[in-house]
C-alpha cells in the first residue's frame, strides 16, 4: 500500500497535462511546476515578468496551502526563466514572499516554457 496522496485545489490552475497539482509522499510534497495563468480564467497573466513572477508564487501558495503547509515549508525551489536577464526581478520579488532561511534554488535558463510563459517554479516541501 502506498503512503501517496494527490494534492488538488480550484485556488491554482488545473493540471493542462497528465500530472498533478502536487503529490504528498509521508511528510515531503513535490509540487509540480507552476506558470503563470490565472487559476479562474485557464489564461497567461499578460503583462511584464514581474507580474508572471508574482502570479506563480500565488500559484504555488495556494498549492502549499491545500497540502496543509505553507509556502515557507519549501525547502527546495527550482526556477527556469526564458530570459536570465529576469533573475535579479525574481530575487526582488522572491525576498517578499519567503523568510529567511531561505530555500535552496536553482535557476535555469531555457528556450520556452508552456504557453510562452516567461517563468515557471515547482519545488519540494516538507511538512514539520
Amino acid at each position: 500500500m502506498s503512503n501517496k496522496s494527490i494534492i488538488q485545489t480550484s485556488d491554482a490552475p488545473a493540471a493542462i497535462g497528465t500530472y498533478s497539482q502536487a503529490v504528498k509522499a509521508g511528510d515531503t510534497i513535490y509540487l509540480s511546476g507552476q506558470i503563470p495563468l490565472d487559476p479562474q480564467s485557464m489564461k497567461l497573466v499578460s503583462g511584464e515578468i514581474d507580474l508572471q513572477i508574482k502570479q506563480v508564487f500565488e500559484n504555488l501558495k495556494a498549492v502549499c496551502d491545500a497540502a496543509g503547509g505553507s509556502i515557507q515549508d519549501i525547502v527546495k525551489l527550482n526556477i527556469y526563466l526564458t530570459d536570465l536577464d529576469n533573475f535579479a526581478t525574481v530575487n526582488e520579488i522572491m525576498a517578499t514572499v519567503f523568510e529567511t532561511p531561505y530555500p535552496a534554488r536553482a535557476a535555469i535558463g531555457v528556450s520556452a516554457l508552456p504557453k510562452g510563459a516567461g517563468v515557471e517554479m515547482d519545488g519540494i516541501m516538507v511538512l514539520s
